[in-house]
């Protein structure tokens, strides 16, 4: 019987309706950074064990909108742009553990599969979303990358608006900001097929970009509001104080990540 193929379900005997090749994945994007101080209780209820909160600034969140084109290490979804582009909007925090700082994804929206998809193996817990962010361009009315340039965001979920921002490019920037400048991380996880046994996967993994370029970072002002919904809780962290805003070009390599441990999550099924 011929083996069956594909990173990710379904497998057939080509592998060719897989939604991903196995990596490495490669991402070229624009990123907008928020980011701003929320109660650190409000971070620390998105932390499951072993993770604690961050020793220092441990209420900082990123909100953080992508307009990304990816691919695999073929590269033919680049020229097959729907496999490619998708955008999404990600909710990040820091935390430690053992000692050291990590960043941490809590909420992030896509708006494609196939970015579903890698989120599972890469344990971001991705949901479906509609993401929009202004585009820059050299000509006509879009902004260009300047100082003075104005950019939009908006975020919605279940055809609810979760969150929008206006960012205003202010001045070029030594870094892109410092609450999603670490390693990553995240916890994986599946429930058991059996009622009331769990989880059948539960590890906590960490990983980064095997490789990274960036163009100059922006500093910016921003105005950010965050809205209830029934079923999102994005607004629970509240923002308090705000800390600054970016933005930055960037091209990324993901080729895997690390076990620090397994069974140690505690998560309710």
């Amino acid at each position: 019987m011929p083996a069956v193929r594909g990173f990710f379900p379904p497998r057939t005997a080509t592998g060719r309706s897989s939604p991903v090749p196995a990596p490495p994945w490669y991402y070229s994007g624009d990123l907008l950074t928020v980011e701003y101080r929320t109660g650190p209780a409000r971070v620390a209820e998105l932390l499951p064990a072993p993770l604690e909160l961050a020793a220092e600034d441990p209420g900082a969140v990123a909100l953080i909108w992508a307009d990304w084109q990816s691919c695999g290490a073929s590269k033919e979804e680049l020229l097959d742009p729907v496999r490619s582009q998708y955008k999404e909007c990600f909710a990040v925090v820091r935390c430690s553990y053992r000692g050291n700082t990590y960043s941490r994804c809590v909420y992030i929206w896509v708006d494609k599969d196939f970015a579903l998809a890698r989120g599972n193996h890469q344990g971001y817990p991705k949901k479906l979303g509609s993401i929009q962010l202004t585009r820059p361009h050299p000509y006509g009315p879009a902004p260009r990358i300047e100082a003075g340039a104005v950019f939009g965001a908006t975020l919605a979920a279940a055809d609810r608006r979760l969150a929008q921002a206006v960012v205003t490019l202010r001045e070029p920037s030594d870094s892109n900001g410092f609450v999603n400048g670490h390693p990553m991380a995240h916890h994986r996880s599946l429930p058991s097929i059996e009622p009331g046994k769990g989880l059948a996967l539960d590890e906590l993994i960490a990983s980064g970009a095997e490789s990274f370029e960036g163009g100059q970072p922006w500093s910016a002002d921003a105005e950010l509001e965050l809205f209830e919904a029934p079923t999102e809780e994005l607004a629970a962290l509240r923002v308090e104080e705000p800390i600054g805003a970016y933005y930055r070009q960037v091209g990324v390599c993901w080729n895997g990540g690390t076990l620090l441990e397994s069974g140690t999550s505690g998560a309710g099924c």
